[in-house]
Parts: C-alpha cells; sequence; structure tokens
C-alpha cells in the first residue's frame, strides 16, 4: 500500500483567538483529511502562560499544549458535526504586543520530522518567514504552499511613515517567499503581486452560517417572513475594519438615508471613538458589544454593510451571504469572488452606496440555490484549494534538494542566486531571532537550544 501523502500546516495563530489565521486553516486541515486520502497535521503556536493572558478571550489559558488541543477539538467538532482525523503540533511562540501578532521562536521546522516532510503549506507565508531561523522550508519540504491572507501594505500604510513601510515592506515580503515557497496562492487580488502566485479564494465557511441560510430559504417558500430586521455590520472595532469608511459614508449622506437604521457589533480598542461619532450623525446609528456573527440576534437582518478595503477576502461578508442576506460592499478587489452572487452588490461611489443600500432595504434576497451553497462551502474551498495547488501534479515530481542548507555548487545561476538569498537572510535574522526557552521546548517537545542567546530587540520590524 502507498504511503499516504503528508500535508503539514503551519499557521499564525490558534484558538481561542478567533482571528482568520486560526480559524479557516483549521477547517482546511478538518476537510482536507475528511477522506482518509492524505495525512495533515496543523501546526500551530504555543504561547507562554503571560502571552496568553494578553491573548486569549475572556480569561482562557492552557496549563499544556495537550489541554489546548482539546479545546481546540472541541469548538471545531460542534461547527463541524464530525470528528477529525488530523493531528496537531504545537511550536514555540511569543506575542508581539507592538504588531498585536504573534512571532515564532526558534526553528519551526522540527514540528515535522524530516521522514514526514512532504508537504508544508505556510498560512501567511511572509510571518512566517519574516525571521525564520532554521532548516530552510524548500529543502526540508518537496512542496512549500504559501497561503497570502493579510494585506499587510494597507495597514502599514496607515502607521507613522506609512508610505516609506510599505514600500519596504513590500520587497521584504516578494524577498522572502520567493526563497521559501515554491507555489503561492493569493485569496484576492488586494494583496501584493508575488512571484509564482495565483489567486482563488481557498476558504469556505462555518457550517452554522449554511444551515442558518437554509432554515431562511425554507421560512420563505412556506410563505413566512425569513427578515425582520434592517441593516447591521459586524467586526473588530477598529477605524482600519471598515468602521471610518462606513461613518463617513453615514455622514456624507445623511440627508438621502434619512430612514435607514444602522447597528453595528464590534469590540476594539476604538470602541468609544466609534461610539461618539455614531452619536453625532442625524440617523438612528447604534453600538453594540461583539457577538459571534452566528448569534440569532444576526438572523433576521436582511443587509449586511461592509465598505471595508483592508481585508483581503471578508469572512463575515461570506457568513451574511451564506446566511441568505443581502451584501452592500466595495467595488474593490478583496469582493471579486463574492460578485457571483446575486445577493452581494457592490458600489463605486457615494451615490452608488446610497443606491444599493435604499433599493435592498425595500427588495427580497434571492433564495441561495444548492450550487451557492456549495461554492461557499469548505467542501469547495478544499477543492479549490487541491487545484490551484497541483498537489497532485508536483509532489511526484519534486525531489528534496541536497542536504546542504544554502549555496549550492552547480552553475544554475538561478539556484544559485536562491541559495544566496537564502544564507543572507538565515544570516540576517540570526541577530534578530529569539530563541525559545528551555521550558517552551520541553512543552512542544522540541530539542532545548545549547546556548541561549540575547539579541537586539525586533521591534523595528515590519
Amino acid at each position: 500500500m502507498d504511503k499516504k501523502k503528508h500535508i503539514a500546516i503551519f499557521t499564525t495563530a490558534s484558538l481561542p483567538w478567533l482571528t482568520g489565521t486560526a480559524v479557516n486553516p483549521l477547517f482546511r486541515a478538518a476537510y482536507l483529511a475528511k477522506d482518509g486520502v492524505r495525512k495533515v497535521t496543523l501546526v500551530i503556536p504555543w504561547l507562554k502562560l503571560t502571552d496568553q493572558e494578553l491573548v486569549y478571550p475572556n480569561k482562557l489559558t492552557f496549563d499544556s499544549p495537550s489541554e489546548q488541543e482539546k479545546y481546540v477539538r472541541q469548538w471545531l467538532e460542534e461547527r463541524t458535526g464530525f470528528k477529525s482525523s488530523f493531528d496537531i503540533r504545537f511550536y514555540p511562540g511569543r506575542f508581539s504586543l507592538h504588531k498585536r501578532s504573534i512571532l515564532a521562536l526558534g526553528d519551526i521546522t522540527e514540528a515535522i520530522p524530516d521522514d514526514e516532510a512532504d508537504v508544508a503549506v505556510l498560512e501567511e507565508p511572509e510571518h512566517l518567514t519574516w525571521y525564520h531561523h532554521g532548516k530552510r522550508w524548500k529543502i526540508k519540504f518537496r512542496l512549500v504552499i504559501g497561503v497570502v491572507h493579510t494585506n499587510y501594505l494597507e495597514y502599514v500604510r496607515r502607521e507613522k511613515n506609512g508610505q516609506l513601510q510599505a514600500f519596504l515592506l513590500k520587497y521584504v515580503n516578494s524577498w522572502v517567499i520567493n526563497i521559501y515557497c515554491h507555489r503561492v496562492i493569493r485569496l484576492s487580488a488586494a494583496t501584493q503581486e508575488l512571484p509564482r502566485s495565483v489567486i482563488c479564494n481557498i476558504h469556505g465557511v462555518n457550517p452554522r452560517f449554511l444551515n442558518i441560510g437554509m432554515k431562511k430559504r425554507e421560512q420563505e417558500q412556506n410563505g413566512n417572513q425569513p427578515f425582520t430586521k434592517g441593516a447591521y455590520y459586524i467586526g473588530k472595532m477598529v477605524w482600519s475594519k471598515g468602521y471610518k469608511e462606513l461613518l463617513k459614508l453615514l455622514q456624507d449622506n445623511q440627508k438621502e438615508l434619512t430612514q435607514l437604521e444602522v447597528d453595528l457589533y464590534g469590540s476594539g480598542e476604538d470602541s468609544d471613538q466609534v461610539e461618539e461619532a455614531a452619536e453625532k450623525l442625524d440617523i438612528t446609528v447604534k453600538v453594540h458589544p461583539g457577538r459571534d456573527h452566528a448569534d440569532p440576534l444576526f438572523h433576521d437582518y436582511k443587509v449586511f454593510l461592509n465598505p471595508s478595503t483592508t481585508d483581503v477576502v471578508c469572512t463575515t461578508t461570506a457568513e451574511a451571504l451564506a446566511m441568505g442576506k443581502i451584501v452592500i460592499c466595495a467595488n474593490h478587489p478583496s469582493n471579486d469572488f463574492f460578485k457571483q452572487f446575486p445577493n452581494c452588490r457592490t458600489y463605486d461611489d457615494d451615490e452608488g452606496f446610497v443606491n444599493e443600500t435604499c433599493r435592498a432595504l425595500q427588495d427580497q434576497p434571492a433564495p441561495l440555490t444548492d450550487d451557492q451553497m456549495h461554492e461557499l462551502s469548505w467542501e469547495a474551498a478544499t477543492e479549490r484549494f487541491l487545484k490551484s495547488a497541483h498537489l497532485d501534479d508536483e509532489v511526484k515530481k519534486l525531489t528534496k534538494k541536497p542536504s546542504k542548507l544554502y549555496m549550492s555548487t552547480s552553475f544554475d545561476l538561478s539556484r544559485n542566486l536562491d541559495d544566496a538569498s537564502a544564507f543572507i537572510h538565515h544570516w540576517g535574522t540570526g541577530f534578530l531571532t529569539k530563541q525559545p526557552d528551555e521550558e517552551q521546548c520541553k512543552d512542544v517537545g522540541f530539542p532545548v537550544p545549547l546556548k541561549r542567546q540575547s539579541y537586539p530587540s525586533r521591534k523595528w520590524a515590519f
């Protein structure tokens, strides 16, 4: 019997932090492993207790990786309705307050033994490789696929000296991804151009939302009114997540939208400022704490307003469409995937936003067809992933490179330039990368570093 193909999915976050890079790779692992054709391992960060307290909501913390794994599996099973057969392994990580994200410590390729190193999927490849100081991904694994989740350039443009930061970061991202990835999948054209990349939305929605959409379709078929509320928006309450654009649209078009009432749901650093700005408007805009989008509170809303352009593919937009709602969103590359659905209505300017919003409040959403529901599902997303990654074709053809980590003795100029870039990156990250301590290494089963070194602060980095 042939050995099963092994896919190791590395990501930058984990539940109970409900961020996209925690949730989507988890579903991807579950659905890739579901048919039993391949072996799948999800590799997630393990944080020390002090960092867990900073990151995880509702004071949730874990004493061991096995305790966190139990939580993750239970959360997933409640949403998919089936027991997953993939493995979960951990790598040492630390939370950066400066960038509000988790950074890997040491060589995280150690999570996968060499004899299992077939395919690596790097969820946020730039993030995972900025400071990578260890085995070269392309040598350890036969095939390395990067999945670009985040429009980092858009975020840094909003910071001090944003244009300069974005200019430099663009080239750093391209450089490290070229060094470490064979192939790149960009979720939408809202991300930067990258070497050897294709554009494909390989995310699906939590099955809960599709179940809600089916119930709404049944209500309408039975002659009942499926939607009894108006318009809303949900998202982390920070200005960069669409609140700035939405409140400006509402402020500039108050006369045309006098009958509109909007409910905003979210929690975040800018909650007080958002609420203050909403109170100054003549139209009714109510601000509420954040809640799970699958909460019954949201089932009866008919119109989802989402002017955000910082997302690569907005999860809440997909969820709203899956629930059968009308979505009003910007005509932007991040929304290209959603334009195939009749209930997605885009606008180019203020006039378009006003017209589409008023029309949506008067119309009834088109019932979702079975084909449309499938397109939003994780089953379809997994099919798109396998097709975009060309796994079946390439894993058979690629062989591991020689054991030399960086420099090649061949006369292949492209290969030599690639090796030289990897050598320079490896040398540079030696001054920046912090090693995990003995406790974290033992927790996750990593070798303990022989000598702990003190490196300069990484706060300056992108």
